[in-house]
């Protein structure tokens, strides 16, 4: 975890809402010079930040609604910090917890150098990779379809269907395999939502492609050298990363990838694992979808993991792959190189 150590003359915390910000501005000897809440508009926030502005930075918490602040900071020349939530003990672990002590706690802890530090992800790409996750999210949802019709099937005993039901000619025959008037609506309900999701997943798959060939498009070629990284794959690490040298070592980005293991060690004991959920979900999910990808068509990487199978199981084994997996997407995105499958394999 990072902390800001950075002094200023004034630090600015916003214990930031949708609709409201409760505003606090301390000077360097920690006095409160402004306590109050505004509306959620540019307007009202600049004026209060006028005075203040020579020497100024504005902290906020990492929420849902912190990138129009981010954005506006940047416009107005203003250095604009994010902090991690899941850090800020000091707000959630108090007595008295409301809008007006929190923004005070903010603007404490940018003072005293205890301001857990959080990414702020480059406006240019920031939709982009929310598009992404949306989509994520829509294909998951697709795939619930899917398994409804096929325990559907189960339910009333009828031969399993094993068709693709991405495809027209599978949904047509499932359009007429039930009984049942109301059976038969409930999984075409379910057809024309796949029909649909199908169709407008095309066309957003191809316009994040032409996105990312306008963004980043040498870090998109390199990462699909990678066996088994396909278009979505190389995608959500080119976006869920944003910008690789953030990373000081492959260490860090292996961690922030949650691809190492965690570990409660306290006195010379362990006890278990903590923290196993910090970090991006989405980076783990693609790296551990690469490494069984990069296994079903290639020979020598099977050979691999049973080299790693000696010394593990099969589910540990594909982490270690998942793992050696993401620390060359480190050092690809890093030098700009291509995947080398022998020096990997090497390794």
């Amino acid at each position: 975890m990072n902390f800001y150590h950075s002094t200023h003359r004034h630090y600015c915390g916003i214990d930031l809402h949708a609709r409201s910000l409760y505003v606090c501005i301390i000077d360097q000897q920690g006095e409160v010079l402004l306590h109050k809440e505004i509306k959620a508009r540019p307007e009202p926030l600049l004026a209060l930040l006028k005075p203040f502005r020579d020497d100024l930075v504005v902290g906020v918490e990492c929420m849902h609604c912190w990138y129009w602040i981010s954005d506006l900071c940047e416009e107005q020349g203003i250095h604009f910090i994010l902090d991690h939530a899941l850090y800020m003990k000091a707000i959630h672990g108090g007595k008295t917890k409301n809008d007006r002590t929190d923004s005070f706690k903010i603007a404490m802890l940018m003072k005293g150098g205890n301001f857990p530090l959080a990414y702020t992800y480059p406006k240019e790409m920031r939709a982009t990779r929310d598009l992404l996750r949306r989509r994520t999210r829509i294909v998951q949802h697709g795939a619930m379809l899917k398994a409804h019709v096929v325990n559907t099937t189960s339910q009333y005993n009828l031969p399993p269907n094993k068709v693709n039901l991405k495809n027209v000619g599978a949904r047509e025959q499932v359009q007429a395999a039930f009984a049942g008037q109301d059976v038969q609506h409930n999984i075409d309900l379910d057809l024309a939502i796949i029909e649909c999701y199908h169709r407008e997943l095309t066309k957003l798959e191809e316009h994040l492609e032409r996105q990312a060939k306008q963004h980043d498009p040498t870090s998109l070629s390199v990462l699909r050298t990678i066996p088994g990284v396909g278009r979505i794959l190389a995608l959500t690490i080119l976006y869920e990363i944003g910008d690789i040298q953030r990373f000081e070592s492959v260490q860090k980005f292996a961690s922030y990838a949650r691809l190492i293991k965690c570990k409660a060690e306290s006195a010379g004991k362990v006890y278990g694992t903590q923290g196993n959920k910090i970090g991006n979900a989405h980076l783990k999910w693609a790296f551990s979808e690469a490494a069984v990808l990069y296994l079903r068509g290639t020979d020598k990487a099977q050979r691999y993991l049973q080299k790693l199978q000696k010394r593990m199981n099969k589910a540990k084994a594909l982490s270690a792959l998942a793992h050696k997996l993401g620390r060359a997407a480190y050092f690809m995105l890093k030098h700009q190189r291509v995947f080398d499958e022998q020096r990997f394999l090497k390794g």
